[in-house]
């Protein structure tokens, strides 16, 4: 402000707001730092936080000393002693999007213009690290004459809490430092680092923890900062903790008198030869765009990491020049974190509605207090199955963390207990279909309920949804929604009407031109010629998937010829690789039925009849999975069929069924017991995805 403008008066609702601001705020800070018990995610307190920031920018009158703005952290918890750290360990400032990256810079070189040395440190502008952000717990290593004597927790920034007996537990801290030709040990050395928990191993002790029946942890940073704030460091010795490291807090030199790295580059490489884990795909570059495109690669590729990274942090690479800099309010000049869009938000469970999957399976949704969730606007969500919904007792009215990563449809991953009211609702799983009113059934050794009726009225949008699918007939053009006019015109009853559809038909419902009509009619007609095993898929057959589909079209070749088999001997089917005595079963039950054969001879009078020659199997004989067989159970990064095409490419194969020719059952997120349970009786080895990939490696 100018000396001759006038300050802009307050307007009362906007100094309500700054203060209501703060006290959230400040709250949510004391349950992320202090009570490790946060009640929204990271993305929602940044928003928080620079509503706050834009509030005071505009009127500088309302910033007051305890202001979040203003300060570090938060303090220390109860329960562990306290360490005062040599130097503030401070957080960063944030961009969300390239545009924000581009502005810090040129925020640089006006300050540096202004305060600095001119063009000698405008030339160091060009020269930057950029690393990952990893989600995990930030924590300091000091060490006396390179021995590891103290280990403590950021706290709020100026105070953490001492937690070195549990660090002790991490085994990639080193308790010694290495010490080399070239690396003389330091007097006195404190590092900061971030300790987290890698996926598959996160992965693992969840499983572990449901079988154990106990709690269940919502992401892998939670399972870092839970494990390394336990009184009994032996709990902490038994959970999978890894540390990388990548800053100097504090320094003196030894005996040799080593001077202390003069950039982060040479930091990065000093830390290495000490003997600490120093990340690998940080990298240096003289080019922000250079640098800015590496951050963006990483969107794409963090599924890829072992790790969870919630953005990229670019710094300066000269460490004098971002010392020089200084900071604005608390965070650092010459640093900033590119952040990802979210993947995880915390939102309210208003409802729970009930749909029913194509095989008859009840399906619960949770309806959801709209939340943006990476790139998009989540309303609705799977609850998976009413045990998964009890396991985590979810309620209706809780805050829950509804996570979305890839193209995956978002779930919710458990409720945020520290948040209930005590309004909360249990969920009560029905009795009765909601369609059609049949007892609702539970088959042995399976956690959905089922409706029995096959017929039931509830069914028929999904299972016509599901037969003209990508993985099935694949018919373009045929939604969700026109499936829906078409039922509700009463023109489709089962899926062979379909082939009955008539132009007229078409251009009778709504937003149906002539183009549109015959493009469809086109798309009907031409998924006659989809090979058998697509046609055993979209028929939809209970736990048959594209992989005991192929099996089944491959050793009969024909519909009459599966029916007549199935019919026959359902254990004669459990000869075929790949078919199991459930899928067997399920088969031969499919093919006793009246209406199957109805709707099969309905098919082939209309000219759906495709016959298949026996073929070789997929997937190269030489390749890096050649040899072992997989089974998927759970919600993974992937449609199920990219995880099935990836595998088979690298020379594996995959089965519906758990046998004692399975190699490895691959474990995603609301795993089906059966699955588990019948690998647990055989041996199977159960694995991650992480882990999967690195078989191929």
């Amino acid at each position: 402000m100018s000396k001759n403008e006038t300050p802009t008066a307050v307007p009362p609702d906007v100094a309500a707001r700054a203060a209501r601001l703060r006290a959230e705020i400040n709250e949510h800070n004391y349950r992320y730092h202090v009570l490790d018990a946060p009640v929204i995610s990271d993305a929602e307190f940044d928003a928080l936080l620079n509503e706050l920031r834009a509030i005071e920018s505009q009127y500088p009158e309302l910033i007051t000393p305890d202001s979040p703005t203003q300060r570090v952290g938060a303090p220390p918890a109860e329960g562990f002693a306290k360490v005062r750290h040599a130097q503030p360990i401070l957080s960063l400032g944030n961009a969300f999007d390239v545009a924000d990256v581009r502005a810090w810079r040129d925020r640089l070189v006006r300050y540096v213009q202004q305060n600095l040395d001119g063009e000698d440190d405008l030339r160091k502008l060009d020269d930057y690290v950029v690393e990952p952000k990893i989600d995990g717990l930030t924590v300091v290593l000091t060490y006396a004459d390179g021995i590891f004597v103290q280990g403590a927790t950021r706290g709020d920034g100026l105070v953490g809490e001492d937690i070195t007996a549990n660090l002790r537990a991490v085994r990639s801290v080193p308790l010694a430092l290495r010490r080399t030709d070239v690396s003389a040990v330091p007097a006195r050395l404190s590092v900061r680092g971030e300790a987290f928990m890698p996926i598959a191993d996160f992965e693992q002790l969840n499983e572990a923890q449901r079988a154990a029946g106990e709690r269940t942890f919502a992401n892998p940073r939670n399972a870092a900062a839970g494990s390394l704030r336990q009184l009994d460091p032996n709990l902490t010795a038994r959970r999978p903790l890894r540390l990388l490291c990548y800053a100097i807090v504090d320094f003196a030199p030894g005996v040799a008198g080593e001077a202390m790295p003069r950039t982060q580059w040479e930091t990065l490489g000093y830390l290495r030869r000490l003997g600490f884990p120093v990340s690998d795909i940080a990298q240096r570059f003289d080019d922000l765009e250079a640098a800015i495109a590496y951050c963006t690669s990483y969107i794409e590729k963090r599924d890829a990491l072992p790790f969870e990274i919630d953005g990229m942090v670019i710094k300066l690479n000269d460490l004098d020049l971002a010392q020089r800099l200084g900071y604005v309010g608390k965070d650092p000049r010459g640093a900033i974190a590119f952040k990802f869009p979210a993947r995880e938000a915390t939102t309210i469970l208003k409802d729970v509605n009930i749909t029913i999957g194509r095989t008859g399976n009840i399906v619960p949704n949770a309806v959801l207090e709209p939340v943006h969730i990476g790139g998009i606007t989540v309303a609705n969500a799977t609850l998976h199955n009413y045990d998964d919904i009890a396991r985590k007792d979810i309620r209706i009215g809780d805050r829950v963390i509804v996570k979305r990563a890839g193209d995956v449809i978002p779930y919710v991953a458990g409720p945020v207990v520290a948040a209930r009211t005590g309004r909360e609702r249990v969920i009560t799983p029905p009795t009765e279909c909601p369609f059609c009113g049949m007892s609702l059934v539970r088959r042995e050794g399976e956690v959905a309920l089922y409706c029995p009726n096959a017929d039931c009225p509830g069914r028929l949008d999904r299972a016509i949804s599901h037969f003209v699918s990508s993985g099935a007939m694949d018919i373009e053009g045929l939604g969700e929604k026109i499936v829906a006019q078409l039922i509700e015109a009463g023109l489709v009853a089962d899926v062979a009407d379909l082939y009955a559809l008539k132009k007229e038909d078409l251009l009778g419902l709504e937003r149906f031109a002539e183009r549109k009509a015959q493009k469809l009619l086109d798309a009907i007609e031409a998924s006659k010629r989809q090979p058998l095993e697509r046609l055993i898929v979209g028929l939809g057959i209970r736990h048959v998937g594209e992989v005991a589909a192929r099996a089944l079209a491959d050793r009969f070749g024909s519909l009459d010829a599966l029916i007549e088999a199935a019919a026959e001997s359902p254990e004669a089917l459990q000869a075929i690789e790949g078919v199991g005595p459930v899928i067997a079963q399920s088969v031969s039950e499919w093919a006793k039925r009246e209406s199957t054969r109805a709707l099969i001879a309905k098919l082939k009078r209309a000219g759906v009849d495709p016959r298949q020659a026996p073929r070789s199997a997929a997937g190269q004989a030489d390749g890096p999975l050649a040899g072992r067989t997989f089974v998927i159970t759970g919600t993974l990064s992937q449609p199920r069929e990219a995880i099935v095409a990836w595998i088979e490419a690298q020379g594996g194969k995959v089965t519906d069924s758990v046998s004692k020719n399975t190699s490895y059952l691959i474990v995603g997120d609301a795993p089906g017991a059966s699955k588990i349970n019948k690998a647990r009786q055989l041996n199977v080895p159960m694995i991650g995805e992480e882990e999967l990939r690195n078989l191929a490696r």
